[in-house]
């Protein structure tokens, strides 16, 4: 499989990683997966006992610098899950018709960038970003 990127072309040869799982810790995990299939929308399985997986329509995934300060990014070793979409907003008036509040939106140079938060104390990042992916 051969993928575009800035105008280059790389391939992926031999592909071991299928995709990315990814996790939210909360103090209320019920009321964070409704929130999560209900208000958010996305399908998702039982694995045992209401623990729900939820599909993902699409992944990428983005390797900052770190900041000790933290004034301009997050210290190394962590990591931070966003949501993107095609029009800000459009997904936000949808999502706010199902309840969902959203910060202040920001120009971040990279795209238009606001915040929600979900069940206990999750904040989470829905951008609508300025670059394109082109993956052939």
């Amino acid at each position: 499989m051969v993928y575009y990127l800035a105008g280059h072309a790389y391939s992926w040869g031999m592909v071991m990683i299928k995709g990315v799982h990814t996790m939210f810790y909360s103090s209320e995990p019920e009321a964070l997966r409704a929130f999560l299939r209900d208000k958010l929308g996305f399908p998702s399985c039982d694995v045992g006992d209401g623990w729900l997986i939820f599909q993902m329509p699409e992944a990428d995934m983005g390797c900052h610098p770190a900041d000790a300060s933290g004034e301009h990014g997050a210290a190394t070793g962590t990591h931070a899950i966003s949501f993107y979409c095609d029009n800000l907003a459009d997904t936000m008036k949808e999502l706010e018709g199902r309840g969902v509040k959203f910060a202040e939106v920001q120009d971040a140079g990279f795209g238009l960038v606001t915040f929600f938060m979900m069940p206990g104390d999750v904040r989470v990042q829905l951008y609508q970003p300025r670059y394109t992916k082109v993956f052939d």
